[in-house]
């Protein structure tokens, strides 16, 4: 008998992937430090469930796309476990802003202003955060407690075991990640980050939206629809 897979979970692509490495003293050491944090009261952010959001909604062989974020947000309501998407009914971070602004301008579609990119998860574009979880009103502060080790594993196993996908960097941070991504089988695509502080400098402009599309297609795949 099959047992039911509870809230939370990683999905069963995913755990014939990255299964040992919950076995690893990294992954002991990072659940007895939320453990720690829970038990001094402190919020975490997103909710438990959530935190595999982005594997549990783009199983491993479904991945088409991956765009890699740093952190959760770390305001109330706003992180689901998907880089750069709020939950619906949450007001645009600014760097989400400038991501619409810049799919209105490459494709020509208007958006409606939900900032819940579930949609986009579900037709396999991998939203995945360095780090998947993050302390209530303290950004950065779960960095370098091992989550960086565990989404490392997740695209070193895409990188080798897939072929054909769109990786997207934005900002240093992620470019740095990416590293070990082979041009050769897949297409990366860089840009500054879409911050107010950096869109204006490269990140405006770059049609990459279009870009992931094209590139898509030329593999006899759907292109994503980006509306929202």
């Amino acid at each position: 008998m099959m047992t039911q897979e509870k809230p939370g979970q990683l999905d069963p692509s995913w755990q014939a992937v990255l299964g040992a490495e919950f076995d690893k003293p990294y992954m002991q050491s990072l659940k007895a430090f939320l453990q720690q944090e829970k038990a001094a009261g402190k919020t975490i952010f997103p909710p438990g469930p959530l935190i595999f959001n982005a594997f549990n909604h783009t199983p491993f062989n479904q991945v088409r796309v991956v765009i890699i974020g740093q952190d959760p947000y770390h305001g109330p309501g706003q992180a689901h476990g998907l880089s750069f998407s709020v939950q619906a009914g949450v007001a645009l971070p600014p760097s989400l802003v400038n991501i619409f602004k810049e799919i209105q301008s490459d494709l020509g579609i208007r958006m409606s202003g939900n900032g819940d990119l579930t949609s986009w998860a579900d037709q396999g574009v991998l939203l995945l955060n360095a780090t998947l979880t993050v302390q209530m009103a303290n950004a950065g502060s779960h960095q370098n407690r091992g989550w960086e080790t565990f989404t490392d594993a997740a695209i070193a196993a895409l990188n080798a075991q897939r072929e054909g996908l769109v990786f997207v960097l934005w900002g240093s941070y992620a470019q740095k990640k990416g590293a070990m991504i082979d041009p050769s089988k897949h297409l990366i695509l860089k840009s500054v980050h879409p911050s107010p502080l950096s869109a204006h400098r490269g990140f405006f402009g770059t049609r990459q939206f279009s870009k992931i599309n094209e590139y898509l297609v030329s593999h006899g795949q759907t292109p994503i629809n980006w509306q929202l």
